[in-house]
């Protein structure tokens, strides 16, 4: 009895409970299955394979169609981005390759020859320096823009004065219609139906050019609105600030779109065509972009030593700059450095062992050809014919004139260059250039025509 008594009590021992609600002998059955498995698995490891292959079959035939036919709409959308991210890019190139191999040639055909007739008219109205200007599409008028904060309209036949849009003081912008600070741009529309005018007061200003009564005006910019360019064939507006940003807006509508970000400078000069994007310069972070607005990025190109103060596009493919390290450059979308640069473009100034280059303070280009101007305070306007595959520029002639260059633009025929000059610069007062007369130069051009054969 006592015997019985003893092996009870170990039993009840062995399957006592560990206090996890299992018993002894059930956790040692386990250890001993799990051990098991685990030298099965190690020392048969086709048997795993096996195991999974069981597992893969317990999949129905329904299930595998869904999946397999996921996955292969997963391949084909990557497939699909990729060809169309690579499209998108060949049709670029291709645009600027027609560009450049027929509308170019088209146009050089009579431009390459290129002089100017000696009669240069001077228009006189601003109190002081003229910053920026437009040509109408038409080519009848041309708008002017002041430090005075004054907007004129001018007759390109007679030189008349056909309007003027007062400037006002400091203050007054409650009751004042128009501009109460200087004004550093303006743009107007391919359709000639908008003007818009930027100051440094953040305001950007729009215009009915023919009646030059004020529409409305555009808030939104947090510094002074340096670059003013319309979308060609839309209206939709291209604005760049000394707040480093570039605001895109709908004229039509009177609304803000969008907002783009990259430069770490205050911009300095925009300028856009057809495509839907528009190019920067971004002073004296020393940097041009071209932003694809619709792809929402940006291309970045380096090459100046100094701040890069103004920037026009020759067609959709090149662009020239220039800078106060006194240098012009040439540029395409597809390499980051510049194709020509020309350095002391316009010669140097300063005392012997001090001289510093005469800085570049405006540039323009015959839009699809091969002729360049650049501007400066040097006395002078000079023209460059860019060489084959816009690779180098040679200088053509100049044009004298004293004082700041601050604008320049062709007319859209080529018949004449318009050059805004002021005894300042438009960014600064730096210095004066006591002699200049705050006007517009109206410098005609002789196109001499040249035979080409145009291959398509």
């Amino acid at each position: 009895e006592g015997e019985r008594v003893g092996r009870e009590r170990e039993e009840n021992t062995s399957n006592a409970d560990d206090g996890k609600g299992r018993s002894k002998k059930f956790n040692k059955r386990m250890d001993e299955e799990i051990s098991s498995d685990s030298e099965n698995e190690s020392a048969d490891p086709n048997r795993k394979q096996q195991e999974n292959e069981d597992d893969e079959i317990e999949e129905t035939l329904q299930e595998k169609k869904l999946r397999l036919a996921k996955l292969y709409l997963e391949q084909l959308r990557e497939e699909e981005d990729k060809r169309a991210e690579q499209e998108s890019f060949e049709a670029d190139l291709i645009a600027g390759r027609l560009q450049e191999d027929v509308v170019g040639p088209l146009q050089l055909g009579f431009i390459t020859n290129i002089s100017y007739r000696d009669i240069v008219r001077l228009l006189r109205g601003h109190k002081l320096s003229v910053t920026c200007l437009v040509i109408t599409p038409d080519e009848k008028c041309i708008f002017s823009a002041s430090k005075d904060c004054s907007i004129i309209k001018w007759e390109v036949e007679g030189g008349k004065k056909v309007h003027k849009i007062a400037g006002g003081r400091k203050g007054t912008e409650a009751r004042h219609v128009g501009h109460t600070a200087h004004i550093l741009c303006m743009a107007i529309s391919s359709d000639g139906k908008y003007l818009a005018s930027g100051d440094m007061n953040k305001l950007i200003m729009i215009w009915d050019p023919v009646t030059c009564k004020h529409l409305y005006k555009l808030k939104g910019h947090r510094d002074a609105v340096s670059g003013l360019a319309f979308r060609r064939g839309t209206h939709t507006l291209y604005s760049a600030s000394h707040d480093r940003s570039i605001k895109v807006w709908s004229v039509d509508e009177n609304a803000y779109v969008e907002t783009l970000f990259g430069h770490q400078d205050m911009i300095t000069g925009l300028d856009s065509l057809s495509r839907e994007r528009c190019v920067t310069a971004g002073g004296r972070d020393r940097t041009v972009r071209v932003w694809k607005v619709a792809e929402e990025s940006q291309l970045v190109f380096h090459g100046h030593e100094g701040s890069i103060d103004c920037i026009q596009l020759i067609n959709e493919e090149h662009m020239v700059t220039g800078g106060d390290d006194g240098s012009i450059s040439v540029w395409t979308v597809n390499k980051k450095k510049p194709v020509s640069t020309v350095k002391q473009a316009h010669g140097s100034h300063g005392n012997t062992g001090l001289e510093q280059p005469c800085w570049v303070s405006s540039v323009a280009a015959l839009h699809n050809s091969d002729i360049v101007a650049s501007g400066s305070h040097n006395s002078a306007v000079q023209l460059w014919k860019c060489g084959q595959g816009f690779r180098g520029l040679e200088p053509l002639f100049s044009v004298p004139m004293i004082g700041f260059v601050n604008s320049l633009k062709f007319s859209n025929s080529g018949k004449f260059l318009v050059a805004g000059v002021g005894q300042e610069h438009r960014l600064g007062r730096w210095w004066r250039i006591k002699e200049a007369r705050n006007g517009l130069y109206i410098i005609p051009l002789k196109r001499q025509a040249q035979e080409q054969e145009v291959v398509l």
